[in-house]
């Protein structure tokens, strides 16, 4: 799919309920699962399909995104044949970051009518999975589809806010509603989409020319009745980072050595920023029970069901259950965190006994001292 796919992922708009979490960064490049962030997740996945050229439509905060990405090589994307475009606001006008995606396409028309790509991807980056794109392109194609959707199947209920979708018995798509819709389905959107690039483009013309300015739910969602817009059922993990209660519910499930394979490593990995640091270390006292552990972490204490990042340091006596503890926290001697998620680079004192509960988690900003 190397010349005939280019991938989009839209952060435009992008459903945001992560409170202190996306103070000063955008929900794609909020920490997961460790050593990640959430758009490590569909650009691995786009990588990992053959797709080599990616534009990422920054919208605000897009500060450490930029950090992040780089170049694009840590997911091979700087090569001559080959490219990660990151496409931020042409303006920084108040009135112009309130309108809809369509509209930041349509202003950068360029970068579509100078590709050559066939098809195009466009997905968020708030969507947890690992998907090969390559059988939905096959499948797009065999329905003579103008979209496709990638959609899941999810009989129970999981946090986050998703879409819903209506497949009819020919698997076209019926019905789609937002998350506040009362539609019965049990099929949720991926926000993964198919089209072609000329059709995109014609789509996001005639929508702007008729006052829509949003992709899914102006452009798509009203002429379900006059497109050909198929489901593809995909069957792999599903996880929505958009809420508090998502991001905290999703990061516990990685914990489950099931899940964390299939996530990370099926049907191909998931690759990140690398930063050369050393093995975790465990020194006298430590006991670490059913955790996720980066890399430049020191332990002295206990750790239990918890995921701990990068270069985060548990002293002696220092007890964490339940917790998320983001890169560099230092936890001090004989303090306890049970249910609790902390940014980057917060210290805790020594003594300390934070808890927070499990459907309500306690929650403290970047660089904070309690």
């Amino acid at each position: 799919m190397k010349n005939k796919v280019m991938g989009v992922i839209n952060l435009i708009h992008e459903p945001d309920e992560l409170e202190i979490l996306t103070a000063g960064r955008c929900p794609a490049t909020v920490p997961f699962g460790g050593r990640y962030r959430l758009i490590d997740f569909m650009l691995s996945n786009m990588v990992n399909s053959g797709i080599s050229r990616v534009a990422v439509f920054a919208h605000t905060k897009y500060r450490s995104l930029m950090d992040h990405l780089g170049s694009g090589k840590h997911w091979d994307l700087h090569n001559r044949q080959s490219g990660l475009f990151i496409l931020p606001p042409s303006s920084d006008d108040q009135q112009e970051l309130r309108r809809g995606d369509l509209y930041h396409m349509f202003q950068n028309r360029d970068y579509f009518t100078r590709s050559q790509q066939e098809f195009v991807v466009i997905s968020r980056s708030h969507v947890i999975c690992n998907i090969d794109l390559r059988p939905v392109i096959d499948f797009h194609e065999r329905q003579d589809a103008d979209i496709t959707v990638v959609c899941k199947r999810q009989t129970d209920l999981i946090p986050g806010k998703s879409r819903k979708v209506e497949l009819n018995s020919a698997g076209r798509v019926i019905g789609m509603q937002d998350h506040y819709g009362r539609m019965n389905s049990d099929l949720l959107s991926t926000e993964i989409y198919v089209m072609r690039r000329e059709f995109l483009m014609e789509l996001v013309e005639t929508s702007l020319a008729q006052g829509q300015e949003h992709l899914v739910r102006h452009a798509i969602m009203s002429r379900l009745d006059r497109l050909n817009v198929y489901g593809y059922l995909f069957e792999g993990y599903l996880g929505m980072v958009n809420t508090l209660d998502s991001y905290y519910w999703n990061n516990m499930q990685m914990l489950r050595s099931d899940v964390w394979k299939e996530v990370f490593f099926r049907p191909g990995p998931i690759y990140t920023k690398v930063k050369d640091e050393p093995p975790a270390r465990y020194l006298e006292g430590a006991k670490v029970t059913g955790s996720l552990i980066a890399n430049g972490c020191v332990v002295e204490g206990m750790v239990i069901n918890s995921v701990l990042f990068r270069g985060v340091k548990v002293r002696k006596g220092a007890i964490i259950r339940n917790s998320i503890v983001m890169q560099n926290g230092i936890i001090g001697e004989n303090s306890v965190l049970d249910y609790a998620i902390l940014d980057k680079d917060v210290v805790i004192d020594q003594g300390r006994d934070i808890r927070g509960a499990a459907g309500s988690p306690f929650l403290a900003g970047k660089r904070k001292v309690i």
